[in-house]
């Protein structure tokens, strides 16, 4: 109970911080390239916009905060015995987030908010590329202290524990260099997403047409190739997480049994963990070979001569994660991806043909379709982190392991109950806020000998 308990809270409070991060990467990127616009062209329309989506940024980053600060006590408090084996490991990149990104990230935003007509507008400009820089930064730390777990590297076992012996190995880990070019390129369409909802919603009910055109028109051409390149760069994950954790790609089809070459199935019946025979609907010869292995013909093991394999290597003990998580994960997460690029292209024809601000249909769809990439996003986690199981450290420790010895089931449930109770609060304060600011009116164009007075960088 205590590690279903444990595990069931650190999911929720993890998915949950997770929905600001691809945000604030995102948005901090894009909101760059708005006032990068207007440094260059000196056009107000920019300058508008960049004051506009900066509050959105803004509120963003202030409730995402908050929500990723839980999880380093749940380390301490609920997994104990997993920080005291590889916390030596794991608290390196956690640190260099805290003291070099967080603190970059934090420090600029502050001087971006309030050196609008106070700072020279170059200086102002970098202030809001290093905010960009240090949301990228942070997400580097996080993510490479994770791909240790998932491949633990740079390190040397004594006395049965092990320590880190090569920093540099754990920042060119194979899982890190994709994992995070994944998430760069997710959070980039994310944020995309999300700036074309806003000026979809403002150009169908009436705002500024010539001003969120260009907001649009930039989400647009941002969106695409990022979508398309998240698509390859997880192709290319795939095959390095064959090479290094074949349970997960095993599980990800459902496939019990070893197979060369392998179909990918669109849709199946059955083969989870207690079905080992499902029935595939559509099957496309050769796909999950080229998937696993770049190979026309290549070969996945399956399941059960994996989990005979490790049985034999690590002990008795089931090593098959949840295979119907780890089947509609990766699922999911490839059907909106396709989803969502058939919307930015459509965008982009819409684009063409001068047609983006006058078509109800797709100013409806782009509006709805902003909950697309926190789905995908959602169960790519889904994918990444059930489909370790049941190691929390791969090859190192099993997940039964590394829970705190003495943390109750009575804690355990007052603080789940504690959490969902907080970040409800905060996903509704942070969507109501969301919403009001995304529909409010741009504020009125500004003379030019006005644009260098002080003004806040967000809107009240």
């Amino acid at each position: 109970m205590q590690l279903d308990l444990a595990r069931i809270q650190f999911a929720f409070t993890t998915i949950n911080h997770f929905f600001f991060v691809p945000v604030t990467i995102g948005l901090a990127f894009l909101t760059a390239l708005l006032q990068t616009a207007w440094h260059r062209s000196g056009r107000d329309e920019y300058l508008r916009l960049t004051r506009f989506f900066g509050t959105l940024l803004v509120i963003n980053i202030a409730i995402g905060v908050v929500t990723g600060l839980v999880q380093e006590f749940e380390f301490g408090m609920n997994w104990g015995a997993w920080s005291r084996l590889v916390g030596n490991i794991f608290g390196a990149p956690l640190a260099m987030e805290g003291l070099a990104a967080f603190f970059l990230e934090s420090t600029f935003l502050g001087l971006w908010l309030f050196g609008w007509g106070r700072l020279p507008r170059r200086v102002h400009l970098l202030t809001i590329w290093a905010v960009s820089a240090g949301s990228l930064l942070s997400a580097a730390f996080i993510l490479a202290a994770n791909s240790w777990m998932q491949h633990p590297v740079g390190y040397t076992m004594v006395n049965g524990k092990p320590v880190l012996n090569d920093i540099w190995a754990v920042f060119t880990n194979p899982v890190f260099v994709w994992g995070y070019a994944k998430v760069v390129l997710a959070s980039l369409t994310t944020g995309a997403v999300v700036m074309l909802a806003v000026s979809a919603w403002q150009l169908r009910h009436g705002g500024d047409r010539g001003v969120f055109t260009r907001s649009a028109r930039l989400a647009l051409v941002v969106l695409v190739p990022a979508i398309l390149f998240t698509m390859l760069v997880g192709d290319e994950l795939g095959v390095i997480e064959a090479r290094y954790q074949p349970m997960k790609i095993a599980a990800a089809e459902a496939q019990w049994t070893t197979c060369q070459p392998c179909s990918f199935s669109l849709f199946q019946i059955g083969g989870g963990n207690n079905d080992q025979t499902p029935t595939q609907i559509i099957a496309i010869p050769h796909l999950l070979s080229l998937l696993a292995t770049n190979s026309w013909n290549g070969k996945v093991v399956g399941m059960t001569p994996l989990q005979q394999q490790y049985s034999k290597q690590y002990g008795p003990g089931n090593y098959v994660p949840n295979v119907f998580i780890q089947y509609w994960g990766m699922r999911v997460m490839a059907y909106l991806a396709v989803l969502v690029l058939l919307i930015g292209l459509w965008g982009l024809w819409l684009v063409r043909r001068r047609a983006v601000a006058t078509s109800r249909v797709f100013l409806w769809v782009a509006v709805w379709g902003a909950v697309l990439p926190f789905l995908m996003n959602t169960a790519g986690w889904f994918l990444t982190e059930s489909g370790r199981q049941p190691w929390i450290v791969q090859g190192i420790m099993l997940t039964k392991n590394g829970i705190s010895p003495t943390v109750s089931v009575t804690w355990l449930w007052t603080s789940l109950i504690g959490f969902i109770l907080l970040y409800g609060t905060l996903g509704t304060v942070d969507l109501l806020l969301m919403l009001r600011y995304s529909r409010k009116q741009l504020p009125a164009p500004r003379a030019g000998a006005d644009v260098d007075t002080p003004l806040p960088a967000v809107q009240y």
